[in-house]
């Protein structure tokens, strides 16, 4: 084929393909300007009562208000909210279904559920926005000889294997904190699941084990009382709830961070315009004193306003984090 031939012919291609692209930008755009004319349904992968359910309610009634829509909430528990993530990684990428996700928790399973889950978490689901964290904090027994961080690294490495730690499940963010905290100080302890936070906190306090990293909502009730003490939070800065506790940090273990941590997704190939837009309306809604008392008052705190690319970010540390974690640990389920 002579040359100017073809080269003609790859112009009248490149003009072809940009001539699409420009109408199917505009048709996003068109698309984004409408968004939303009706409904929308906002998915909570666990059943009612939960953190994620309480942080999903309030946000969803504020976003109804932003977005002149109603943000109808639709509780699909099951399989360790693996199936409500599913149904949404399936749904019409339109922005009309919402996933109320427990980032932290997906983040953990999309490495240890690898084999049994259908969805894959960082392709066919977009992070609009990361909404809100609950913090961590160490506890320990009082019968265990430890003050402090400091102390109770020390005491660990002098006892190996001896002190055990309670979780609220084999791959529950509780535990990967464990055993994020074992890696960093260099310590062996011995792991105790249980089927939730209340059985596991049951038996911290009777002494049946001798620490956790537990919620701080979970275990503030037994710090204040005396039953528990508290060591350390694992946030970067100290936290309301908790004013003189000091961080992980401060404590002696620099450079750990864990927080229990929540976010809206949609799905895959929602379009881009779409996603900015509810972003910018989780941002507002996130930036309304009551939106953070409410969430104050279930214990998680609203997270610093963030781009959904930064949200994006944000969630592939998350998974690669834990997914060093549980190969370096090797982790299972069972």
């Amino acid at each position: 084929m002579p040359q100017f031939v073809f080269t003609q012919r790859r112009r009248i291609l490149s003009a072809a393909g940009a001539a699409m692209l420009t109408c199917a930008l505009g048709a996003a755009s068109a698309q984004a300007a409408e968004y939303p004319d009706r409904p929308l349904r906002m998915v909570i992968p666990y059943p009612p009562g939960g953190a994620t359910d309480v942080v999903g309610r309030v946000l969803a009634a504020k976003l109804s208000d932003e977005l002149k829509q109603q943000v109808v909430v639709e509780n699909r528990g099951g399989a360790g909210g693996n199936l409500g993530a599913d149904a949404v990684a399936r749904a019409e990428p339109d922005g009309y279904t919402l996933l109320m996700g427990a980032i932290t928790s997906h983040s953990i399973m999309a490495t240890l559920e690898k084999p049994t889950i259908s969805y894959k978490l960082m392709d066919d689901l977009t992070p609009v926005a990361t909404v809100a964290a609950v913090p961590l904090v160490f506890v320990v027994n009082p019968n265990v000889p430890a003050k402090s961080l400091k102390e109770l690294i020390a005491y660990a490495k002098a006892n190996p294997g001896k002190l055990t730690y309670a979780s609220s499940g084999a791959g529950a963010p509780q535990r990967m904190g464990a055993e994020l905290f074992k890696r960093q100080a260099g310590v062996d302890m011995l792991h105790v699941p249980y089927r939730g936070s209340g059985p596991a906190m049951t038996d911290l306090v009777g002494g049946q084990v001798n620490t956790m990293v537990e919620t701080v909502p979970a275990a503030l009730p037994f710090i204040k009382s005396g039953q528990l003490r508290a060591l350390a939070v694992t946030t970067p800065e100290r936290i309301s709830m908790l004013p003189d506790m000091p961080t992980a940090a401060e404590a002696g273990l620099p450079g750990f961070e864990v927080a229990s941590m929540f976010g809206i997704l949609v799905p895959a190939k929602t379009p881009a315009p779409i996603v900015e837009k509810l972003n910018a309306a989780v941002t507002r809604v996130l930036q309304m004193p009551d939106v953070k008392e409410k969430l104050l008052q279930q214990g998680a705190y609203a997270v610093a306003p963030a781009s959904a690319p930064e949200a994006r970010k944000r969630l592939q540390a998350e998974v690669d984090m834990w997914a060093k974690v549980i190969a370096d640990a090797k982790i299972t389920l069972e």
